[in-house]
């Protein structure tokens, strides 16, 4: 009788190890699920591709030290940790994960110079540095991040690139548009985005019932709304920069005369460069058009913002730099080092 007893106390034993396993590799695995409408990143982070993302104290971005492989820190640089070996652009940020662009270069044989590149769209975990879940394996642009869903630029044979979503959990990856709109000026749930094909205008996509609405009618390009202003560049004025009341009640206000490459906004301030044959720079103004300041003369790309900070990179050489937001004529090297891996 005490050996079946025992036997019994054994299988039980046995089957609560079991569901505990399975219960733990269930939770360990799950996805977690955003409440309400997150977004993952600004919209002139990602205009400038997404290489800097700032989350609740930390900074995780494309490290120029290490071949862009994803990094975090903390603002003032410290604390540096590799996260994964991936090389990332258009990185997004929620609570429990990090969204990005895989652009790693993958050596093909036996010709070890040719290369191809695998730009999927993938999700890390931010506490665990597990290995990234693929949410798509196409080559992907312009991901950005909505409640939780990823909106982004999909590639394939068929139908080129074209507007997708997909979940945050890899499922119901679908297109939502032929026409390759980019999804990177995000409010809630709705993104704003300039036609690209029939029109130029500015429109408003709801991404709960999946139709747009006309903002601001015209010929304009890299719409980006803050608060209830929205600016953009205006292709019919030599492609300047200009902002107008969101619900369309004001008069379009050109804030330079300057002709624009690309810019970013960060609190009172837009960054942005100046193009221009024979003096081009890297400029910033109040969002006003008042306190204009040339920070850096030449040609430069990828502007990106944290609270702290400015980081943009030499067109010709790909060198980063950055300057503080407090005082724009400090402007050293981005060199943060290669950090241990953090896993």
């Amino acid at each position: 009788m005490k050996k079946k007893i025992s036997i019994i106390i054994a299988v039980i034993v046995i089957i609560a190890l079991i569901a505990a396993a399975a219960i733990f590799h269930y939770l360990s695995n799950r996805t977690h699920f955003n409440e309400g409408y997150v977004n993952g990143n600004t919209a002139g982070n990602l205009y400038n591709g997404g290489l800097f993302c700032e989350y609740d104290g930390t900074v995780y971005f494309s490290n120029p030290s290490d071949g862009g492989k994803l990094y975090s820190m903390s603002p003032d640089g410290s604390n540096l940790a590799k996260l994964c070996d991936d090389t990332v652009s258009y990185i997004n940020a929620d609570e429990h994960y990090l969204y990005y662009v895989r652009n790693n270069p993958v050596f093909t044989e036996p010709f070890s110079f040719l290369t191809i590149n695998t730009d999927s769209l993938c999700r890390l975990d931010r506490s665990k540095h597990k290995k990234s879940i693929l949410l798509d394996s196409s080559a992907s642009l312009y991901a950005s991040l909505v409640g939780n869903k990823v909106y982004y630029l999909h590639y394939d044979d068929k139908d080129f690139t074209t507007f997708y979503e997909v979940g945050i959990d890899g499922a119901d990856s679908h297109q939502v548009d032929k026409t390759p709109y980019r999804p990177c000026s995000v409010v809630g749930q709705y993104i704003y985005f300039n036609g690209v094909s029939n029109d130029h205008n500015i429109w408003r996509f709801d991404t709960v019932t999946d139709t747009s609405e006309l903002v601001l009618k015209g010929n304009y390009y890299m719409p980006a709304v803050i608060g209830d202003t929205i600016f953009f560049l205006d292709n019919e004025n030599n492609y300047t920069l200009a902002s107008t009341d969101l619900s369309g009640s004001s008069a379009i206000t050109t804030l330079s005369d300057d002709r624009i490459d690309c810019y970013n906004i960060t609190g009172n301030y837009i960054y942005f460069q100046r193009n221009s044959t024979s003096t081009p720079a890297l400029c910033r103004m109040k969002t006003d058009g008042s306190d204009y300041t040339v920070i850096a003369e030449g040609n430069y790309t990828n502007i990106n913002a944290t609270e702290t900070d400015v980081y943009f990179r030499d067109f010709a050489s790909g060198v980063m730099y950055k300057t503080p937001i407090a005082d724009p004529s400090d402007v050293e090297i981005f060199n943060p080092g290669t950090g241990s891996s953090d896993k």
